[in-house]
């Protein structure tokens, strides 16, 4: 009886296995004809509201944030085109962290934004682009934001740069241009963070940072930001209406005191001075003993020329009164300053006993002697 009811059973969970296969079965295929027709009604029901409109100059660049959700740190990130503003059919420009032609696409994680730079962008640029952020699954929407960015020769609302740079507890200043067209437009100055907005023409203060917007009529308004904050470090934007150009601002600490600044450059002046007085310094110690160095030879050479003059005269003296003795006993003799022959004639008779000639005969001897001044 037993066996007989586990056999019963035994049936009955197979084919409820089989029925649940079959219905698992049915539901794929379900999902996959929903999934289908979502994509065929998709382009029509999701070109979506665009959040933010920009104007860029031909051949400029721009760099736009994305801000997302803390909890999306960890997901993929990517830069998203379609000129028709179809989200589903829109093509993938690069992902987070990679360059891709003139797309970078740059993911600040700490900071819960990531950065997109465009470069050299032309007329065929204008069109709808997303920031967005991959969720997963199927059946599961990403989460995007739209962006219209219009190329043009002359933009119509632009900043002189879109990033600036100031001082905790310091000021910057930012100037935006729009065009005629929107001369009457409100004029704003806006975070993106937490969108709030200053308006031309009134002082805000905002955790101790004044906000100041003046207008000039000439198209162009000035944003004054005053007592900055490391807190106010962020993406901005300036707006004429419903067009942004981006703006971002880096407050840095400000580590030196005013008079501790001016101990430094006092420093450096004198640090600059002491160096110089040194290198002079250097250059006479160089010098000095070089100068010293050629009198003492100067002065060598010409003592050595004088000791061999006076030499020579005294040589010359001395041979002189030699000769003049001589020229007294009957000598000639004559010395000059060049080599001279002296020439000394001595008269002999010789006597008969010792000449083999004869009597009558004179004999005259001549002895010479060449005489040489002293070597020089």
């Amino acid at each position: 009886m037993s066996s007989c009811f586990f056999s019963i059973m035994h049936m009955m969970k197979m084919q409820g296995e089989e029925t649940l296969q079959c219905f698992n079965r049915r539901t794929d295929s379900l999902k996959f004809i929903v999934f289908f027709l979502w994509l065929i009604t998709a382009p029509e029901g999701r070109t979506g509201s665009v959040s933010r409109r920009l104007t860029v100059q031909t051949g400029g660049s721009l760099i736009i944030p994305c801000h997302y959700d803390r909890k999306y740190t960890d997901h993929k990130k990517y830069w998203c085109f379609d000129a028709k503003s179809a989200y589903n059919y829109c093509s993938i420009l690069a992902y987070a962290n990679e360059t891709k032609g003139r797309v970078s696409v740059i993911d600040h994680p700490d900071q819960s934004f990531f950065t997109v730079t465009m470069r050299n962008l032309q007329n065929e640029d204008t069109g709808a682009y997303w920031c967005v952020v991959e969720i997963g699954g199927i059946f599961e929407r990403d989460e995007s934001e739209q962006l219209y960015l219009t190329v043009q020769s002359a933009p119509d609302v632009s900043v002189v740069s879109s990033s600036v740079s100031g001082h905790e507890g310091g000021d910057i200043s930012v100037q935006c241009f729009y065009s005629s067209r929107y001369k009457s437009k409100l004029k704003q100055w806006c975070r993106y963070k937490d969108q709030s907005c200053y308006t031309v023409g009134r002082t805000n203060t905002s955790q101790n940072s004044s906000v100041q917007i003046s207008d000039d009529g000439r198209r162009s308004f000035t944003v004054l930001m005053t007592g900055l904050r490391l807190t106010d470090s962020g993406w901005y934007y300036c707006s004429a209406g419903d067009l942004q150009a981006p703006v971002q601002l880096n407050v840095s600490e400000n580590s030196q005191v005013p008079f501790l600044t001016v101990n430094e450059q006092k420093s450096e002046s004198v640090t600059t001075e002491v160096s110089e007085r040194n290198g002079n310094y250097l250059y006479l110690e160089l010098w000095i003993p070089a100068v010293v160095l050629l009198m003492v030879i100067v002065i060598f050479v010409s003592a050595v020329k004088l000791r061999k003059k006076h030499n020579r005269n005294e040589y010359i003296t001395e041979v002189n009164r030699v000769r003049a003795s001589d020229t007294g006993n009957g000598s000639s003799s004559v010395l000059a300053e060049n080599d001279v022959t002296y020439t000394s004639v001595i008269v002999q008779t010789k006597t008969k006993a010792s000449s083999p000639v004869s009597v009558e005969d004179e004999v005259t001897y001549s002895s010479v002697h060449k005489w040489k001044p002293l070597n020089t």
